[in-house]
C-alpha cells in the first residue's frame, strides 16, 4: 500500500466481524457493532519531542492493538475501508 502516515499516527485494518455468536446465532447486519481490535499496516516514524528529536512508535507494523469506540478517522484506500488514529488512541497491544 502507497501510504505513509506522518508523525505518531498508525493505519490500521479492523478484524473481521463475527457472523454468529459462540452459541450459534447469526448475527443481522443492523445489529452488528464494528470491533475495537485490528492490525497495524503502517506507522509513522514516530513523534517529534520539544528539543526537535524524534521519539519512536511503540507500536509496529504487524501488532494487533485494541482501540477505544470512537477513535481513528475513517478513510479508504485502494477501496479498503480503514481508520487512521494517533498512538495515544491505542489502548493496547494483544500479545
Amino acid at each position: 500500500m502507497a501510504f505513509r502516515p506522518l508523525g505518531d499516527r498508525v493505519l490500521v485494518r479492523r478484524v473481521k466481524e463475527e457472523e454468529k455468536t459462540k452459541g450459534g446465532i447469526i448475527i443481522p447486519d443492523t445489529a452488528k457493532e464494528k470491533p475495537q481490535e485490528g492490525e497495524i499496516v503502517a506507522a509513522g516514524p514516530g513523534a517529534r519531542d520539544d528539543n526537535g528529536k524524534i521519539q519512536p512508535l511503540d507500536l509496529k507494523v504487524g501488532d494487533r492493538i485494541l482501540f477505544g469506540k470512537w477513535s481513528g478517522s475513517e478513510v479508504t484506500l485502494e477501496g479498503e475501508e480503514l481508520l487512521i488514529m494517533k498512538e495515544s488512541d491505542v489502548l493496547g497491544v494483544l500479545a
